[in-house]
């Protein structure tokens, strides 16, 4: 008899291991939305929202095998999932995979798609008639939003607010000021080491003035609030032995047990296993947990296996600013636009998660 395998949320994680165990498991993908949403392509679609009808992939076409139920877990346990309405998805193993949120419209709020839709089209709106912009935030967010609108709207004002020193601090310097002279190349106006300290919202974009930490005072037509994600791990924390660190995440062991629970893993945006909080943290993730799960589904011990192995700080990361430049981190170098146009840029993954989802 096939082993049962509970994977609660139909991210990168989620919806990937649950295709690649789908002929060897008994595999059911809990997830509250009718689409898999594809974030990075969630930042150009700002400018270009004919693109989000390829970047909202509907699950229905994921499994074969298994079933993709739409629904919220309540409660998780070692023997399974509970769901809201009461249902039990009995499990021998649980992977919890929830993700994180973050600002408007850059994922949506719980599990509106249709909300997302329009959010979508009324900040294409307000940003199409604005003449000044300001992001708040120059993570890989901000700073890809900011190259994507210079890019395709060259006509704004655009000025990009962090309160650190440099671009990506915790990366190589090279990156961040190969990413700040592109920027300021297309027009874009830097405001580093400065805190912005009266956002009217930190998820919601808006107009108005805006104070920094200098004392200066800034008005803008429109001002995203790019802050960082933030994991949605509420479903953790009643799990006996859990830990919480920065961003809502939870530690996790070696073997990516979040709790003294022996069969349930956490995986993406809300395990804080050393990486970041990015898909390709979630790529380095997933080809172990595939490994591991097979391995206790052949009979295996866990502690017999590899650990998992994190990347670390200097993980590799493409960062594109529009469909033609960018720079990324590779690990051993950093590459420029040709290499991050043609790895990620030009299509952003795009075709590659609808193929995932068998939408060719």
């Amino acid at each position: 008899m096939s082993k049962r395998i509970a994977i609660i949320g139909g991210g990168y994680i989620g919806t990937k291991l649950a295709k690649s165990l789908d002929d060897s498991a008994d595999v059911t993908l809990i997830e509250p939305r009718s689409h898999f949403v594809h974030t990075p392509a969630l930042i150009r679609a700002v400018v270009d929202p004919s693109l989000l009808d390829r970047a909202l992939i509907p699950y229905d076409r994921l499994l074969k095998n298994g079933r993709v139920m739409r629904s919220h877990a309540r409660g998780v346990d070692g023997n399974g999932v509970t769901l809201d309405d009461g249902q039990r998805v009995e499990a021998d193993y649980i992977v919890v995979a929830t993700g994180s949120s973050n600002a408007t419209p850059f994922k949506p709020v719980g599990d509106d798609i249709e909300g997302l839709r329009q959010a979508n089209q009324r900040v294409h709106e307000l940003l199409k008639a604005a003449r000044s912009v300001g992001i708040v935030g120059a993570g890989a967010v901000g700073t890809e939003l900011a190259g994507e609108i210079a890019h395709a709207m060259p006509d704004k004002k655009i000025t990009l607010i962090s309160d650190t020193d440099r671009l990506f601090p915790t990366m190589p310097n090279r990156l961040g000021n190969a990413l700040a002279n592109k920027l300021r190349n297309a027009g874009v106006q830097l405001t580093l080491g400065k805190r912005a300290e009266n956002l009217q919202s930190m998820t919601e974009p808006f107009a108005g003035s805006l104070k920094l930490s200098d004392g200066s005072e800034h008005e803008f037509d429109l001002i995203f609030p790019v802050l960082g994600s933030r994991a949605s791990s509420e479903l953790l924390e009643a799990l006996p032995g859990t830990r919480k660190s920065t961003a809502n995440r939870t530690k996790v062991d070696p073997w990516l047990r979040p709790s003294s629970l022996p069969n349930l893993f956490a995986a993406g945006d809300i395990a804080d296993a050393g990486d970041g909080m990015t898909i390709i943290a979630a790529s380095r993730q997933l080809p172990w947990l595939e490994a591991t799960l097979t391995g206790l589904m052949a009979g295996k011990s866990l502690e017999d296996m590899k650990p998992y192995k994190p990347w670390g700080p200097k993980a590799p990361i493409l960062v594109p600013l529009g469909p033609r430049r960018g720079s990324s981190f590779l690990g051993l170098f950093t590459a420029g636009d040709f290499l991050t146009r043609k790895m990620k840029g030009e299509d952003l993954f795009v075709a590659r998660y609808n193929k995932l989802l068998n939408r060719g």
